[in-house]
């Protein structure tokens, strides 16, 4: 078989160099019983690492299986630290560019809480456009939102400002999709463009297997985020982190007269890319063996585990590692995961409060940037357990 392309720059890319098979297509699709949790589509990961651009992508991906149309449940806006980080985001961009009376569009906008920030704090006019968008939850004046996919037919709705958070990484053919971007931007270099995307060099470095999943079937560093908008005739502005490093964020307009494909990825960084990404290739057997160990230990121990985070990177940590009774329930601040059961292994997921009264001796956090909010719930609840960050080095952890 011959190695597959990039979807980023069309150049070949390596063969795989990490797999998971038969994992769902969907970690936050509300699932009632344990039975449909069971029979949910599964597929296969195989991350593969394009050399010349720096891109790594899910070869095996096939958007043909996924529905984001029905049950899609992936709000964060139960947590008070993301709120906070949200608000902070908004007013950063209203007040960096202006937006004060502006036509704002949002891809990929969930239920609308970032476009109705923009659209609130300043008075902006917002059209948004998500297939999991539920109709009927109120929406302020000026502000709509379309329960579709975005392509290039929507690409008259242009706006003065285009955002698009945490949703790239769920796009197969990225270089395609951006490009239409450009497209129905046109040629108005005052119009800018804001993308958020999960940091891979962040996952990496922490050997995260649990944020590699099915619906991510594309993995951005920073240098390859900005080639990708570059090479598609964007002029790049600003490129940082966020959110401790969990979020990439990439600023432009578009670079009139740009000739697409001109741009080139930098050496040092490519190099540095690739060597982060062979060298979590080689380590992570041994994370998920050390991870294994440690929670058949401690359930042989008769230590009672659950973990705290109901959504993807729960579904990826329980099933990249074949998880069953070592880990008694997932936890979830938002109550319409309450009385579901995640994709593949039926964990139950259920509220704060069902811990109260119960013998836990360990919480192991999916998103350790909530530490510090979940501890405090904890105490709250009288919950005298161990709060373990899935980042934690597993040598520490031995007794």
């Amino acid at each position: 078989m011959s190695n597959p392309t990039c979807p980023c720059c069309s150049a070949p890319a390596s063969a795989p160099l990490y797999e998971v098979r038969n994992v769902p297509v969907h970690s936050v699709t509300v699932l009632r019983t344990p039975e449909d949790a069971r029979a949910i589509t599964t597929g296969d990961i195989a991350l593969s690492l394009c050399e010349h651009c720096g891109f790594v992508f899910n070869a095996a991906f096939d958007g043909a299986k996924q529905d984001y149309f029905h049950d899609y449940v992936s709000t964060q806006a139960m947590s008070p630290v993301f709120n906070s980080f949200h608000k902070r985001l908004a007013l950063d961009l209203i007040d960096r560019h202006g937006l004060h009376g502006r036509d704002v569009v949002e891809i990929g906008c969930g239920q609308g809480e970032f476009l109705e920030l923009l659209c609130t704090l300043a008075n902006n006019r917002g059209t948004g456009f998500d297939p999991a968008y539920e109709p009927g939850r109120g929406l302020p004046d000026g502000v709509r939102i379309i329960k579709d996919v975005y392509s290039r037919r929507h690409q008259e709705a242009a706006g003065d400002f285009i955002a698009c958070k945490m949703t790239l990484e769920h796009i197969g053919e990225v270089g395609e999709f951006v490009t239409g971007v450009r497209e129905a931007a046109g040629d108005d270099a005052r119009r800018i463009v804001f993308f958020q995307v999960p940091d891979a060099g962040h996952v990496l470095a922490e050997n995260g297997f649990w944020d590699i999943y099915y619906e991510h079937c594309s993995y951005f560093f920073a240098s390859t985020l900005g080639y990708l908008f570059a090479r598609a005739g964007f002029a790049v502005t600003k490129l940082r982190s966020d959110y401790d490093g969990q979020y990439l964020m990439v600023e432009g307009h578009p670079a009139v007269g740009a000739v697409l494909g001109d741009a080139v990825p930098p050496p040092a960084d490519l190099a540095r890319t690739i060597a982060e990404v062979r060298r979590f290739s080689r380590e992570v057997p041994q994370i998920l063996a050390d991870w294994s160990h440690d929670l058949k230990r401690h359930k042989a121990a008769g230590k009672r585990t659950v973990l705290w985070g109901g959504g993807s990177k729960a579904v990826a940590f329980l099933t990249t590692l074949g998880v069953t009774d070592e880990i008694e329930a997932a936890v979830d601040i938002n109550p319409e995961k309450h009385g579901s059961f995640l994709a593949v292994t039926a964990h139950p997921v259920i509220a704060p409060e069902q811990l109260r009264g119960h013998q836990i001796d360990r919480v192991i956090v999916m998103n350790p940037i909530y530490c510090d909010e979940i501890a405090a719930r904890l105490r709250d609840l009288g919950v005298a357990a161990e709060l373990i960050p899935v980042t934690t080095v597993l040598a520490r952890l031995a007794a």
